[in-house]
This record gives structure tokens, sequence and C-alpha cells, in this order.
């Protein structure tokens, strides 16, 4: 499997980490300014934290020195030190058993699910789930998530223009554009220094963009929001998959489409191929 030694990178299966952040307001209106949250005067000390808000907190600042050549920290710590040089956001499954409050402090406990080896068209891909666990100070359960995360091997990636472009009908609809400034601004709250999002050269020369990468997380974030404005409720559970990169110069079209409590949501590029689709539960 190319060097891939898949028991060998199990044994970081059950592997824990734990963290502890103060849900910042100060924090919270950066990131509200970031995404033009349409009500700003509702971030403050005891509101809910929007739904997937709490990804810009919990962040490791690890220095220079120990980084990869890809800005993200150098493998082998609590991720395993799997031997494919592109790695990304491949999708989640989050649930909100009970709200979390602006200005709280709250413990994150995370540990490795799962590692496994699959074959794409771009060739080996290794994904690993990790599972993280948001708690009060007194354990109330406050977010359950499974993240999914992608590594691969140096292949250009599938141009959006090839893919199937089945774009489903949305009973809601928006249009939406990063710019490079947003990009910026939501690589700096997540402290990511990913190189996709803002070194042009190394997109195009080392992992085969064509341009700047947007964050997956930034667009299953508006997709969370969106499901709240079209519903008028509050995200119990939703789940998202990235399906194709989107790139800064490229329109995004956020479809919603609601059947009771269930929501299915799509992020839409102008070329009408699908990046990311995603699933809702409301209250």
């Amino acid at each position: 499997m190319n060097e891939i030694n898949l028991d060998y990178l199990r044994t970081w299966v059950g592997k824990t980490h734990h963290d502890e952040d103060q849900i910042s307001a100060r924090h919270a209106r950066l990131m509200a300014a970031t995404v033009d949250l349409a009500h700003p005067e509702r971030i403050r000390d005891g509101e809910r934290l929007p739904p997937l808000w709490h990804w810009i907190y919990f962040l490791d600042g690890l220095p220079a020195s120990e980084l990869g050549r890809d800005g993200h920290p150098a493998r082998g710590g609590f991720l395993p030190p799997v031997p494919l040089p592109n790695r990304m956001w491949a999708g989640g499954r989050v649930s909100f058993p009970a709200p979390m409050r602006i200005g709280s402090l709250i413990r994150k406990e995370s540990s490795i699910l799962k590692v496994d080896h699959k074959t794409g068209r771009s060739g080996d891909l290794v994904f690993v789930t990790v599972l993280h666990e948001l708690k009060s100070p007194g354990g109330e359960l406050l977010v359950r998530e499974e993240h999914d995360i992608v590594y691969k091997g140096p292949t250009p990636p599938v141009s959006t223009a090839s893919l199937p472009q089945p774009v489903p009908a949305g009973q809601f609809t928006r249009t939406y554009t990063p710019t490079s400034t947003t990009l910026f601004r939501y690589s700096a709250l997540t402290f990511n220094g990913h190189r996709i999002h803002y070194d042009a050269d190394y997109c195009r020369n080392v992992e085969g963009y064509p341009n700047l990468v947007i964050h997956g997380p930034l667009t299953a974030t508006l997709l969370a929001a969106y499901a709240e404005e079209v519903s008028h409720s509050r995200v119990l559970e939703f789940s998202y998959r990235g399906i194709a990169p989107a790139l800064l110069g490229e329109s995004i079209s956020l479809h919603a489409n609601t059947e009771g409590k269930n929501i299915t949501l799509y992020a839409i590029l102008g070329s009408g191929a699908i990046c990311m689709q995603a699933d809702a539960v409301v209250a």
C-alpha cells in the first residue's frame, strides 16, 4: 500500500488529548464580522454560540520549527504520522445536546476513533476519525463531534468541471462569495497555517490547485447557519461531507430543502458542481 503501514497507524487509535478554553465573546465577535452575521449584537456573554463556531476555540499554537511543509503541525503527535503529503477536512458528524454559552469555560476531550485506508481516483487515501466531546465544568455534554480527516498523495485534485453536475433545486437559496480577506480572517481566527488558504504559489506548484482553497470548515459553518436561518430553529445534529474543493474567485450557492425537522443542504459552485453536502436536524 505504498509504504502505508496501517497496523502501525492504528496504534494511534485510543490516543487522547484534553484541552480547556474560555468561549470569549471578543473572539466570537471577530467571527461574526468574518461571516457578516446579520445580528452581531447577539454575540455577548450568556448567549448561545452559533453552530460550529467552537472550531475557532481550543487552538494549538506550535512554533514554526514544529510545523510541516504544508503549515500544519508535523506528523506523529496526537494525529498518526500518515505518510501521504496532502491533508484536508473530509467531513464530520456533530450533535449539540445542549447550548454552549458565550463566556463559559469549556473542557474538550479528544480521542482517535479509527484509521482506515481506501483507494480513490487519486490513489491511496487514509481517513482518520477523531472524536471530540465538549463539556461544561459540571460535565454536561454540549457538543459531540466525529471529525474525518483525509490524507492523500500529491496528485492534482479532480477538476470540478469534470464532475457530475446534479444541481438539486432548493426551496431556499443564497449566494456567498468569499474573498481573500475572508480566507485570511478565517485562517487567523482558527490559527490555521495550512498554506492552501493563503499561499497561491504553494497551491499551484505543490498541491495542484489553480487558486487558493476556501476552507471546508467555513463552508460547513455557513451551511449550518443557513439551516437555522431557514428553519428559525436551533440545529441539534449536523453532518457534512466535502465533495469538491471550492476555490477563491468562485461564488458558492447555498441551497436548503426542508422536510419537517430535517434539512438537506448543498453548497454549489458556479460550475454547478456540489462542493459540500450536509444534513441537519433542528429542534
